[in-house]
């Protein structure tokens, strides 16, 4: 998987950019000048989301009226396009052809990106950590995005519910329909992040033992109602419906569903420790390139497509041993760094440099 080329058009500061890459490609420059939007711009070829929390009509340049985003590619020995026009959503096209949701470009296109702002799956709560895990399934299974809409639609309609039983008793048999819905569709959102998790690991020990030198030990573990280890589907769904039965008093006396999926947690440990509540920020840090890598590999072994790597403001926060252990893992695939100094990395692996200086190539 290989990108040739992207145009952009009034996307956040940038307001004209077009650009030509090879497989190593460095865009530095000083900081607000428009790095992380050309790695955003790249991202959200992928079908997801922007990775820094927006709305997408808060990428459009201001007073422009819409941004355009369009690449040239290569997937599956095929030479492609993609454009993307967004306006207060994304509209997507692929190779001339206009696509019901731009969250399909996600078939053609796979990438893992690494920015700051991801220290936050393991210093905050769960929330951070299931995203990481549902992300990296929407990627590789398609209709797992399709799943958590189901789900959080249920779950939607359950807490609505909880509030009306408040007032009118008459409705709480009406929680069984709901709890049926939601036990349904969340054993297979368990399931899957656990087989996910499971998979994941090896990698991100092998990745974290090479970070730390072999002096630290790396372990995931999924946290919920109850524990699923080793559980098929069928006994996930069974043994949600009951513990959904068993917390109804305290699901209506809080007025909200307190368990399921979207609740659970991933437990990062680090020699057995809560990495997030023991672990030093350097510790903190190498969980998450662990993690990260880790994804990227699993894409690859599982999709037979080395997925695009989008390392934001990351290299120059390391020593040059972790440097070069990171990209010797990424030495296969088309990469894309930002940093203030390109040297940095220049002297590490060559490849094509980009001076960004108030959105515009200098």
């Amino acid at each position: 998987m290989k990108i040739n080329s992207i145009d952009i058009e009034n996307f956040r500061n940038i307001e004209k950019l077009s650009l030509d890459f090879e497989d190593v490609n460095i865009i530095y420059g000083e900081n607000a000048q428009g790095k992380t939007n050309l790695i955003e711009a790249i991202y959200l070829f992928t079908g997801a989301k922007s990775f820094r929390g927006v709305r997408d009509k808060e990428l459009v340049r201001f007073d422009a009226p819409y941004a355009k985003l369009k690449i040239d590619f290569e997937n599956k020995n095929r030479q492609q396009n993609a454009e993307l026009l967004i306006e207060k959503n994304r509209q997507a096209t692929l190779n001339g052809v206009k696509k019901k949701s731009a969250t399909t470009l996600g078939e053609e296109l796979k990438a893992v990106i690494f920015s700051p702002v991801h220290l936050s799956m393991v210093k905050d709560g769960p929330i951070e950590r299931r995203h990481f895990v549902d992300g990296a399934l929407c990627q590789l299974r398609f209709n797992y995005r399709k799943l958590l809409k189901e789900y959080n639609k249920n779950l939607s309609q359950r807490n609505m519910l909880l509030k009306d039983i408040s007032k009118n008793q008459s409705l709480y048999d009406m929680l069984y329909i709901w709890d049926k819905n939601l036990a349904h569709s969340g054993a297979k959102i368990i399931y899957q992040r656990r087989k996910y998790i499971e998979a994941l690991l090896p990698h991100a020990q092998e990745v974290f033992n090479g970070l730390s030198k072999g002096r630290e030990t790396l372990d995931l573990k999924l946290r919920g109602a109850f524990d699923y280890d080793g559980l098929e589907v069928e006994e996930i769904r069974k043994k949600l419906m009951f513990a959904l039965d068993d917390n109804r008093s305290n699901d209506i006396m809080n007025r909200i569903t307190t368990i399921g999926p979207h609740r659970d947690d991933v437990e990062i440990l680090i020699n057995g420790s809560s990495a997030r509540s023991f672990g030093s920020q350097g510790q903190q840090r190498s969980c998450v390139l662990a993690l990260k890598l880790a994804e990227a590999s699993l894409l690859k072994e599982m999709t037979e497509e080395e997925p695009l790597a989008l390392l934001d403001d990351v290299m120059s926060e390391l020593d040059i041993s972790r440097q070069d252990y990171i990209l010797n893992h990424i030495k296969d695939w088309q990469v894309f760094i930002t940093c203030c100094d390109a040297n940095t990395v220049l002297r590490l692996k060559q490849g094509k440099t980009f001076h960004i200086e108030n959105g515009g190539l200098v």
